[in-house]
């Protein structure tokens, strides 16, 4: 059975189970396997009525939420292909996406989203609201099609939308053969990380971020494949509130999240100052030594002191339950990771693009390398290329672009997939992601260089930071663009520290300090929170050409 029918067959088996809970403030709103099935067949119906047939896209524009579920699953049982898009994300951009993939009909969960979309296309299509959808109150679990139609291993089932960081959003088409694999691989892997834990009960696993997004929306599928119960937040604002509330075992994050975490525990503990900083600091300190094999003398007593009294507090505190946190689409900090592990919590890293399922590899629960993503996952191939570029094949490769043949044929050659990613492997297998080769900086000097890892040693000096961006293509030396509430006389104490790392060529000699964050609404994100270089750059370009200006006229 594929994938969807796994789906549909747990929920018709046991429709008294929890499958899907909303967090809403100390509570979890439940939906059962029999009432998310009750609701698929509604919106089946209430999407055929509307005019939706197989082949047709079907863009759903919401939160997450139980309802979402359902108009997802409705919509690739019907045979149709849904279009999941970030609600949030600008409306030029949206309709944009739209356009691309010419919809049969919009489903929005607010009638305000749809009638922004219309104001902005003159040839938009039906939009129907969820509470439309779902008014359908007669049928049952009993008259639910137990199977999906027609539906092969090769068979579209839905377009993901890139994110645009240097250009048009594409349509990445995914089909039930990309997803079966997928599930099956990724349910392999958290039965690993929960071995040895009580089954009387479901993995409690807390989800905040989008279902639109290619990782988020597998971590969904998996779980409704594994007959497991997945908590949704409603609310990012209130996001560590609603983790007290659901106490998982493990959940889904982007390296953002779990960096600004790190820094607000620090920030507190130098805020406390006295016995409870000198702990904390020269515990974290001792651990690091130990770690690498070069201890002080005091180091095994402060790690026994911290151990006890500073480190299982902190564990606490973020959850008792967690097994591990699962992080991917951009690069994490080997520092914040080996944090989470001084405390306890390992973090699982993956890679991947939307093209290939959302993942290529993924941690060893039992071998979790920090500063590395992982294995290739079985039935993977993974090589380098031209330039230490990853090139993937395997199951988990998209067929292609939606209506883009040159772009599919330029991505995909001789059978192997170009990421556009460097990468490094070690003797063991484990992968290492370098950087962006399309964001190489090519200084004067005509050295190629990856801003990723200097940006991150910036970062990491400069924990209060929000943003860094290495800059210099076609310059005489490097700068970097910095966000945050940060004195000059800060940012060079920084970057004195950071440089004596550094080759000459790769040394950060001029910074900028920018006057906001960059962020999605402000065109400086994308909606996952990826840089925009060619946008920033163009943003504050006369005064990068004031930073470089006196010394490009000595030249």
């Amino acid at each position: 059975m594929n994938f969807l029918q796994t789906i549909l067959k747990n929920l018709a088996h046991t429709p008294n189970k929890p499958i899907l809970q909303e967090v809403h403030g100390d509570r979890l709103v439940t939906t059962t396997c029999g009432e998310l099935l009750d609701n698929i067949e509604r919106a089946r119906r209430a999407l055929a009525q509307a005019g939706l047939r197989p082949g047709d896209r079907c863009v759903l524009l919401a939160p997450n939420s139980s309802r979402w579920v359902a108009l997802d699953l409705a919509v690739i049982s019907a045979g149709a292909l849904v279009v999941p898009l970030y609600s949030r994300q600008a409306l030029e951009e949206l309709v944009a996406m739209m356009k691309d993939c010419t919809p049969r009909m919009l489903c929005c969960s607010n009638n305000e989203l749809g009638e922004a979309i219309t104001a902005r296309w003159n040839d938009a299509p039906r939009v129907l609201l969820f509470d439309e959808i779902f008014s359908d109150r007669t049928g049952s679990v009993a008259e639910t099609s137990a199977s999906p139609q027609g539906l092969a291993d090769g068979s579209p089932v839905a377009i993901m939308y890139t994110s645009g960081t240097s250009g048009d959003a594409k349509g990445v088409v995914l089909n039930i053969g990309n997803l079966s694999f997928m599930v099956q691989r990724t349910t392999a892997r958290l039965e690993e990380l929960m071995q040895n834990v009580r089954k009387e009960e479901d993995d409690r696993v807390l989800h905040y971020l989008p279902f639109c997004f290619a990782g988020s929306w597998v971590l969904l599928l998996t779980c409704l494949y594994r007959n497991n119960c997945l908590m949704m937040s409603t609310d990012l604002n209130k996001l560590a509130d609603e983790l007290r509330v659901a106490n998982p075992h493990y959940l889904q994050n982007v390296p953002a999240l779990l960096e600004r975490i790190r820094s607000g525990i620090t920030s507190q503990f130098r805020k406390k100052g006295g016995l409870a900083l000198a702990l904390f600091a020269n515990g974290q300190a001792a651990w690091l030594r130990r770690r690498i094999g070069n201890p002080k003398t005091l180091d095994g007593l402060w790690a026994i002191l911290a151990g006890v009294l500073v480190f299982p507090k902190i564990r606490q505190r973020l959850g008792p339950n967690l097994r591990a946190l699962i992080c991917g689409s951009a690069p994490l900090a080997e520092e914040t990771q080996l944090f989470f592990e001084m405390i306890g919590i390992p973090v699982l890293q993956g890679y991947g693009l939307t093209e290939t399922t959302a993942l290529c590899t993924m941690d060893d629960v039992h071998n979790v390398i920090p500063g590395r993503v992982g294995l290739a996952i079985q039935g993977i191939e993974m090589k380098l290329g031209e330039n230490d570029e990853i090139l993937v094949r395997g199951p988990n490769v998209f067929p292609g672009y939606w209506n883009r043949p040159q772009a599919t044929a330029e991505m995909i050659k001789n059978g192997w997939l170009h990421t556009g990613d460097q990468g490094e492997v070690d003797e063991k297998g484990n992968w290492k992601i370098v950087g962006r080769l399309k964001n190489l900086i090519i200084p004067t000097s005509g050295h190629n260089i990856s801003p990723e890892p200097i940006e991150q040693m910036v970062l990491s000096a400069l924990p209060e930071a929000g943003q860094t961006v290495v800059i210099g293509n076609g310059r005489k030396f490097l700068s970097v663009i910095i966000t945050g509430d940060i004195s000059e006389k800060r940012v060079e104490m920084a970057l004195e520290r950071v440089n004596q790392k550094l080759p000459h060529y790769k040394q950060i000699r001029k910074f900028l300090l920018a006057s906001e964050p960059f962020s999605a609404e402000n065109g400086l994100l994308t909606v996952n929170r990826k840089l925009k270089r060619n946008a920033i750059e163009a943003r504050y370009k006369n005064q990068i050409d004031a930073l470089y200006q006196d010394t490009e006229a000595r030249k």
